[in-house]
């Protein structure tokens, strides 16, 4: 098995198992249980705060084979491709690191 850091290797699964941002997860699985999610969210802040890992169980929760579900199950393809990052429906963005016009047009060209 190839290295993983660790802080890939126990990143949370579900949105119960995210620390000290309750108030983002609960407004999340109440969005996701009334189906009124967004269509755009903006995850921001300093580093280490649970962005990628909240913007990937949201991906989970919407994607999983069990319909939009604030419990995404983990087991279906769809849960398991994005937690493996290789989901061709789910594409992770560094923003600190597109920051030029060029790449962001090659990541809009990318997603259509």
């Amino acid at each position: 098995m190839a290295y993983q850091v660790i802080a890939r290797r126990w990143r949370p699964q579900v949105f119960d198992q995210v620390v000290a941002q309750r108030n983002v997860t609960e407004t999340l699985k109440n969005a996701i249980a009334t189906d009124r999610v967004a269509h755009a969210l903006l995850f921001a802040g300093p580093r280490g705060v649970g962005k990628t890992t909240t913007a990937r169980i949201l991906a989970k929760a919407l994607n999983c084979a069990q319909g939009p579900t604030p419990t995404p199950c983990g087991t279906c393809p769809p849960c398991a491709e994005i937690a493996a990052g290789r989901s061709l429906d789910c594409l992770e963005v560094d923003a600190a690191s597109n920051t030029q016009v060029e790449k962001t047009r090659d990541l809009l060209e990318t997603v259509q």
